[in-house]
């Protein structure tokens, strides 16, 4: 079997703060060696149930080049690097049996929650349907547009309760209670690691009690955009357009395929950086 494991990085136990998130921070050396170790349980745990398991380990933090490569566990392969069209799912395909979320963490607007946000700042919200989706939910209604199932997710508790929402049956470990949005209460790493690695490995040994998640288009998908240059930016794309006409910060568009929807929101993420000029 191929197994995907996204690693994010707000996530992880002990990180609480932008400083040990964000490559430019003082802190930011330590918080990927604790992400890359959290990866390697992850790995050991896959292993340990499937021991032929073909594994591939998407970096899906920020520039997607957080991970340290050599201190991976070498049974595993790495996709690092964006630009990429699946974004944080970055490797999944067809042949892939199963997805584990680590390192996540809730959407924008929820709380108490650690880090809260979706794909960036300027993101204030994202509704498939009229249902609110984060990172969470935006990928794993990705992964199931191929059939694929979410089988773990590991965060706060937040995130955890989110996933669950939607896939009631899937394995969580919530690696911190989160007080608020630079503040929880952490296991210790080492514990944390332990843990990861045994829900891990009762994950892939049940993963047929978790099905995929199932989304029917088409797709209305509305966003709604903290700055007034990114929703012009964004009404410059086909079939992209303000809701309700003039003024407002949302945006909607209606697609066929999950997939499209999900790379317009990424397309999206990175027009919230374009400054006027």
């Amino acid at each position: 079997m191929k197994v995907l494991i996204s690693v994010d990085m707000e996530g992880i136990s002990g990180v609480v703060h932008p400083t040990e998130t964000n490559p430019d921070r003082y802190d930011y050396e330590r918080g990927r060696a604790l992400m890359t170790a959290e990866a390697n349980a992850v790995i050991a745990g896959v292993l340990d149930a499937e021991p032929t398991a073909v594994v591939w380990v998407a970096d899906a933090h920020g520039p997607y080049r957080n991970l340290l490569p050599e201190e991976l566990d070498r049974r595993a392969q790495l996709v690092r690097g964006k630009p990429r069209a699946l974004g944080m799912l970055g490797g999944i395909d067809e042949d892939t049996d199963a997805v584990l979320f680590i390192g996540y963490h809730a959407r924008a607007g929820v709380g108490p929650a650690v880090l809260a946000h979706t794909m960036s700042g300027d993101i204030l919200d994202v509704r498939v349907a009229g249902l609110p989706l984060g990172e969470i939910g935006l990928n794993a209604a990705l992964a199931g547009t191929l059939g694929v199932p979410v089988l773990l997710l590991s965060g706060d508790d937040t995130a955890c309760a989110e996933l669950r929402e939607l896939l009631p049956t899937a394995v969580t470990v919530p690696v911190k209670q989160a007080l608020g949005q630079a503040t929880a209460v952490a296991l210790h790493p080492e514990e944390a690691r332990e843990r990861l690695r045994r829900a891990a490995a009762e994950a892939i040994t049940r993963r047929a009690t978790v099905p995929p998640l199932a989304l029917t288009g088409p797709f209305d998908v509305e966003v709604d955009l903290y700055s007034p240059v990114s929703v012009d930016l964004a009404t410059l794309i086909p079939g992209v357009s303000r809701a309700g006409g003039d003024g407002g910060r949302t945006v909607t568009f209606t697609v066929d395929d999950f997939a499209d929807a999900y790379r317009l929101v990424v397309l999206l993420v990175q027009l919230s950086s374009v400054k006027p000029g």
